[in-house]
């Protein structure tokens, strides 16, 4: 349906909508304004059921229709019940919820989908972002889609996985010296200059929304009902903010009871400022990222302290783990339910064990973990870790003798 108005999230104010992100009267973030009393009048749940298999079954929810042009089909990936992962961590209702399965294999598609439908209503050309890898695939293969120009740009040094994993859709891609976060100051003073589609600068308070059919599905695929606890990776923090806004939402629309989902937060020890600040109950203060976890790496996480009321607000917490917990989540995941997941994916499978560990985890209650990218694309990570293939010559005897041996014992 859309929506007409923005309103800042810190004072207040509103605006007509349109492609502006930050409030004039005191720089605090705009955020889509929906009539609720409007909604409620409709027969929502049939109507969501009803729909495509995809977000846009949740379109009455979003702030901009479904454009043909740009449409990927991304959402509705499974929720999974995690039995064998489960059983490893001590939690007896256990889901994964597998966003790695979107079309450019990663939850960005979710966001990106709503940005560039926005991008588009407002007349832009081209696509463009600051990202550590997803984003940047995501907004590529949009822009190929919609036969847009796209210009993605990315710290140098991130994964050749990601970097190929863009290129293949025929961007621009621009390698920035630095980290992310002086890849986005870049993005923000050329979006004031140039009439360029930035999703996740001048776009962002569209592109932002498209996190929170996250759950929305979750509690779809639980019987419309929300988790007990959900445990989300945490990079800008806004994936985190809007897990929590779905919930709330859904509940103020009578489409589920009111939530009282814990959402615990997870991040990259190397790069963890939301994590420490939640723990020492300060300010977050910028970090220098040294992690494997790169698609988690941004040291001014401009959602971080949204994501630290969310989560006190829901008595969870947030947690870190360092590289090594991160490598043996990847792992401890693929070998208990055949899942490859990427870095970031370790670090929310590392935090779960640790949350597990610790009590923080009800053993009987339903958790969701969510795994938010593919494993391919950051397989450097994980290689050294893994044992080498056996080799042998192709005889029956050198089989038995170096596999069958050691299958049998």
């Amino acid at each position: 349906m859309g929506v007409e108005r923005l309103r800042c999230r810190e004072c207040g104010a509103e605006v007509a909508v349109g492609p502006v992100y930050v409030c004039e009267q005191c720089l605090g973030p705009l955020e889509p304004v929906y009539d609720l009393d409007a909604l409620r009048r409709l027969p929502l749940r049939r109507r969501i059921e009803a729909g495509p298999p995809s977000i846009w079954r949740y379109a009455d929810l979003l702030p901009v229709d479904r454009d043909p042009a740009v449409d990927l089909s991304p959402g509705l990936t499974p929720l999974i019940p995690a039995l064998r992962l489960g059983q490893a961590v001590g939690l007896r209702r256990l889901y994964i919820k597998n966003d790695s399965v979107n079309p450019t294999w990663s939850f960005k598609d979710r966001a990106v989908e709503v940005g560039a439908a926005a991008a588009r209503r407002f007349g832009y050309e081209v696509l463009a972002c600051a990202s550590t890898g997803n984003l940047a695939n995501s907004v590529a293969a949009h822009a190929a889609r919609a036969g847009m120009r796209a210009c993605v740009f990315v710290p140098a040094g991130i994964e050749p996985g990601k970097i190929l994993a863009s290129a293949i859709y025929g961007p621009t891609v621009i390698e920035v010296e630095g980290g992310y976060d002086e890849v986005n100051r870049l993005c923000a003073e050329i979006a004031e200059e140039h009439h360029w589609a930035f999703l996740n600068v001048n776009m962002r308070p569209f592109y932002s929304e498209g996190g929170k059919t996250l759950a929305y599905e979750v509690a779809e695929q639980l019987g419309w009902r929300a988790p007990d606890a959900v445990v989300v990776p945490i990079a800008s923090g806004n994936l985190f903010v809007r897990m929590y806004k779905g919930f709330q939402e859904l509940a103020a629309l009578g489409l589920i009871a009111a939530p009282a989902t814990r959402i615990h937060g997870a991040q990259a020890a190397g790069c963890a400022p939301v994590a420490e600040a939640f723990v020492t109950d300060a300010e977050i203060r910028p970090v220098r990222p040294r992690t494997i976890a790169h698609s988690l790496a941004i040291g001014t996480p401009a959602d971080g302290r949204y994501a630290i009321a969310a989560a006190r607000a829901t008595g969870a917490v947030i947690e870190a783990a360092n590289d090594d917990e991160i490598v043996d989540g990847m792992r401890l995941l693929a070998e208990t339910e055949g899942i490859f997941t990427e870095t970031a994916g370790g670090v929310t499978i590392a935090v779960l064990r640790k949350l597990a560990s610790a009590g923080r985890l009800d053993p009987d209650g339903v958790t969701v973990v969510l795994i938010t990218g593919m494993g391919l694309k950051t397989a450097d990570a994980v290689a050294e870790s893994l044992p080498a293939p056996v080799r042998i010559r192709p005889t029956l005897r050198a089989f038995e003798q170096a596999v069958l041996a050691s299958v049998s014992t």
